[in-house]
């Protein structure tokens, strides 16, 4: 008898995976010679030091307390990576009120969680990714995974993937209803890129296509450099924790009467 084959899950990766090693590294470095200080080094001085003790003490506790701050960051980072990430996604997606026949483009796609969480969402649109599958960012990120994740979560037939830069997009100018992007526009690491990436975005918007971009960094910045390139209601969230670092959202509306 064959044994029934596991369906495949959607794998969306951990983000800033470097990082999220290296706070981990720290950590636990901290902790071990915070420790050491604690439980080897104090007893080892004599009853006629009481002062240096203490002293000795205090700062093996404040080691200890920096480590485990670190370790805890890193905690957040994963559980923001596997679980709370999905749930920002659906609160942004939630905000646009999809109609289900749009066109939307993801604008550094990645693994796909944009892309896909609005490909379930249509009931005859498509959905584009569009990225530069940079390893830095997050784990495991290339094309092959998106189109796994896609088809895991049974949307193949919804997307399109795209190798691009977003600061030069291949699309015609007005082809997409909606633009989304999650933690990408800030890995352009100077303003002009930035901008241009956003001038982008406006090009490729249909009059009266919606924008959503999220972000932990620069959302003020392209809340303005969105209303410079005719965006109107442009309007910038409160912090959202279920992401660590927490994000910020930036909406807004292209004008019917717009001719970018």
């Amino acid at each position: 008898m064959q044994a029934t084959q596991q369906p495949m899950k959607a794998n969306y990766g951990l983000d800033a995976p470097k990082v999220v090693r290296n706070f981990f590294f720290c950590g636990a470095a901290l902790m071990l010679v915070g420790m050491a200080g604690f439980f080897w080094l104090a007893p080892l001085i004599g009853d006629n030091a009481t002062f240096v003790r203490i002293i000795v003490n205090i700062i093996a506790i404040t080691i200890m307390i920096s480590g485990l701050s670190w370790l805890i960051t890193d905690g957040l980072m994963i559980w923001s990576s596997f679980y709370g990430k999905m749930q920002a996604r659906n609160r942004l997606l939630d905000g646009l009120q999809l109609r289900g026949d749009e066109t939307v483009l993801d604008v550094g796609c990645g693994r796909g969680l944009l892309l896909i969480g609005a490909a379930k969402r249509l009931s005859c649109g498509r959905v584009l990714g569009l990225d530069l599958w940079s390893q830095e960012d997050q784990s495991g990120n290339c094309k092959a995974t998106t189109l796994a994740n896609a088809a895991a979560e049974g949307v193949a037939n919804r997307i399109e993937i795209h190798d691009g830069d977003m600061r030069k997009m291949p699309f015609a100018n007005a082809s997409v209803d909606v633009v989304v992007a999650s933690l990408s526009i800030h890995n352009i690491y100077n303003r002009e890129g930035r901008r241009r990436a956003i001038n982008e975005i406006v090009r490729v918007l249909k009059p009266g296509g919606k924008v959503a971009l999220m972000d932990m960094r620069h959302v003020k910045q392209y809340a303005q450099d969105l209303q410079v390139a005719g965006i109107r209601d442009v309007h910038v969230s409160g912090l959202n924790f279920w992401i660590y670092p927490p994000v910020r959202t930036v909406t807004g509306i292209k004008p019917i009467s717009s001719h970018m």
